[in-house]
C-alpha cells in the first residue's frame, strides 16, 4: 500500500459487515456496518467490535473483533499486532 492507496477498497467497505451485529434486530434496516478508522481498522458502531486490517487484509474473526471491544478508538494501534 502506498500513501494515496487506502487500506481497503471502498466497494468492498460498502459489503463487509461485522459478523456479530449483522444478526442484530434492533439496529435498524442495514446492522453491522463498518467504519475504516486510522487506516488500519474497521470499527462497528452497533456491536462495539473492532476488526484489524492486517496485510490489506480484514481479520473479520468475532474472536479477533471481540479483543479490542474494551480499547477505545483512539488508543487502537497502528499498525495492528500480528496476534
Amino acid at each position: 500500500m502506498t500513501e494515496n492507496t487506502p487500506a481497503i477498497s471502498p466497494e468492498l467497505l460498502e459489503i463487509l459487515r461485522c459478523p456479530v451485529a449483522v444478526h442484530y434486530k434492533d439496529k435498524g434496516d442495514d446492522p453491522g456496518r463498518l467504519e475504516l478508522v486510522k487506516d488500519s481498522w474497521l470499527v462497528c458502531a452497533d456491536s462495539g467490535y473492532k476488526y484489524p486490517i492486517r496485510h490489506g487484509i480484514p481479520v473479520m474473526l468475532i474472536s479477533e473483533g471481540e479483543k479490542w471491544v474494551d480499547t477505545a478508538v483512539e488508543d487502537l494501534p497502528v499498525p495492528p499486532p500480528e496476534e
